[in-house]
């Protein structure tokens, strides 16, 4: 089985913005190219992670993304698991590389949510819902999420307050962070004012409807040798995967088992244990599920997940010392669906490869990352990545 290693990175702008889905994707993918020769001379197969078809009406982007990169006659997939697009790609191109199938492959995501306004990204999320039950419901994303943050409230001493300050502590990383959409610290007291959108997740506890994409080139040895130096390569040491079920009602509203399935599967691939990461990138699309993840991922011990936001000498007995979105999440750096799961393998690269800048988490040499699609435990990917 050979080795895979990320070799190059890349982001277009995050936000609402007046360029279509393939240009976003063509900014990221200039940024991963930049020094190295053209696309078509390095990758041979592409996987692109789209959450919907609905914003922009295109369908066959595998092909579409492809064309834009200059690549003909490879094989160019789209992959779709709601929110968990990304990571997939990330996944495929992996398995790919490792089965000695590819020598080198791309894995991009991309999303032009705002194409529809606020009602078509509704009813576009609202697909990844159980179409009996759910969806006929009329129940959103932020209803949902709401119902595992009020069971968490119920069922452990966590408050309001706290989820706030897990949004204050992602902006203010956000802040330190030049791709992010909002670059802008806030205080407790800003976000726990902030209108209800279901309650008791109010604005700052939810993840923005933006625009974004961002790439990442997966190789073996002899391509990741021929053009780089080691030292600026990150090696994808595990990977994990995990379906539960579709629909919320069937589940423990306060355990995310799928992404513990993921996570744990993740680490037994690396051989490394909860507490050998120094860095995770979590989904918190909203902020509750940052909680949820950190206990998911056994870094904490149940109902403290909402100690993220603590130096690790405040925490409480049983966590871990990793350092958690420090790119700011899902809820500060944004959430382009299909380009989530591949922004934070972006943020784990330049941490692991000292590229953070302010954010830089000292002596960083091994992350998670943990990507979700659907409502909560409906798909998991985790990666786990190093630097040594």
């Amino acid at each position: 089985m050979s080795t895979a290693h990320i070799i190059a990175v890349g982001a277009s702008p995050i936000g609402k913005t007046d360029l279509p889905g393939r240009d976003l994707f063509s900014k990221a993918l200039a940024e991963a190219f930049e020094g190295l020769p053209k696309p078509s001379a390095v990758v041979d197969a592409l996987y692109v992670g789209v959450q919907s078809e609905r914003y922009e009406n295109q369908i066959m982007q595998g092909t579409l993304m492809a064309e834009w990169a200059g690549l003909r006659n490879v094989p160019a997939e789209r992959v779709e698991a709601c929110a968990a697009a990304g990571a997939l790609a990330l996944k495929n191109a992996v398995r790919d590389v490792r089965a000695d199938v590819h020598d080198a492959v791309l894995a991009c995501g991309v999303e032009k949510m705002t194409a529809g306004g606020t009602e078509g990204a509704t009813n576009a999320l609202g697909a990844a819902f159980e179409r009996a039950l759910e969806q006929r419901s009329g129940i959103t994303a932020p209803a949902t999420y709401a119902l595992l943050a009020r069971r968490y409230l119920h069922e452990t001493d966590a408050t309001e307050r706290d989820l706030a300050r897990i949004a204050v502590k992602n902006h203010r990383n956000a802040a330190d962070n030049p791709r992010a959409m909002f670059q802008e610290a806030v205080d407790v007291e800003t976000v726990m004012g902030a209108d209800y959108v279901a309650p008791p997740l109010k604005l700052f506890d939810c993840a923005p409807v933006c625009d974004g994409a961002a790439t990442v080139v997966v190789a073996n040895d002899d391509v990741a040798d021929d053009l780089l130096d080691r030292e600026d390569t990150v090696r994808v040491a595990g990977v994990g995967s995990a379906a539960n079920n579709l629909a919320v009602a069937e589940r423990d509203l306060t355990y995310v088992e799928g992404a513990n399935v993921a996570a744990t599967t993740a680490y037994e691939d690396a051989d490394v244990a909860p507490a050998d990461i120094d860095v995770a990138e979590v989904h918190d699309a909203f902020t509750i599920c940052e909680a949820l993840l950190a206990e998911a991922a056994e870094f904490a011990p149940k109902g403290r997940g909402i100690e993220t936001v603590a130096e690790p000498s405040d925490r409480s007995a049983g966590w871990t010392d990793v350092r958690i979105n420090t790119s700011g999440g899902l809820k500060a750096r944004g959430h382009p669906i299909g380009a989530t799961g591949l922004l934070q393998a972006v943020e784990a690269y330049d941490q692991l490869t000292g590229r953070a800048g302010d954010r830089q988490v000292a002596d960083a040499d091994t992350a998670l990352l943990i990507n979700e699609g659907g409502i909560a435990d409906a798909h998991t990917v985790a990666h786990v990545l190093t630097n040594q």
